[in-house]
């Protein structure tokens, strides 16, 4: 297995770490986490470490993508478990944000439902023997949601000072390139869809 695909398997390894850390009883286990002030926005010290966890999460998806491409590895195997890892990471993220009420629930269910599509369309153009890379819609989709889960995390620092909500504006626009990509997947794959043997 070459470099590229170990940096996207270690994505999803991190993931549970990122999930156990978040979710951790703190307080009973009496562990007090301070909060710091930057200007008038408060911002936990668990927020803080979850951040430096997702943010390596995230530098390994540009890596890997860049390695590959420099040293000619892509394979089947890592167009297959690159995106999956992408789609775990962020997924996994909005859901932990949207539990704690950090962001809406709507825009993050419509995510997730896109992917289900996308994952839908993806078997069955595997099924014909044809793998569906991520397009651009798709690379754009996942950095813009990292950039947004990045600055939840940060309570919208620095934006928050100027009163521009960045966060939500980056969550409505991931939501909209999401299911425009979404549109993209089904439009290649719709051949194999509804074929009629």
């Amino acid at each position: 297995m070459n470099l590229p695909n170990k940096l996207s398997l270690l994505r999803l390894v991190l993931i549970p770490i990122i999930v156990i850390v978040w979710i951790f009883p703190y307080a009973q286990a009496g562990i007090e986490m301070p909060v710091y002030h930057v200007g008038f926005v408060s911002l936990p010290l668990l927020n803080i470490i979850v951040l430096g966890l997702f943010a390596f999460a995230s530098f390994t998806d540009f890596l890997d993508g860049y390695l590959a491409r420099k040293n000619n590895q892509v394979t089947t195997f890592g167009k297959f478990i690159d995106p999956i890892a992408d789609k775990c990471l962020t997924t996994t993220m909005f859901i932990l944000l949207a539990v704690k009420g950090e962001i809406p629930a709507i825009p993050v269910v419509v995510m997730i439902w896109r992917d289900i599509v996308v994952d839908g369309a993806r078997m069955m153009a595997s099924s014909k023997g044809v793998v569906m890379s991520a397009g651009i819609l798709g690379k754009i989709k996942t950095v813009s949601q990292m950039f947004c889960i990045i600055l939840v995390m940060l309570n919208n620092i620095p934006f928050e000072s100027i009163n521009l909500p960045m966060s939500d504006i980056l969550l409505w626009f991931s939501t909209i390139i999401s299911v425009l990509g979404g549109i993209d997947y089904y439009n290649q794959a719709k051949a194999f869809i509804w074929e009629s043997k």
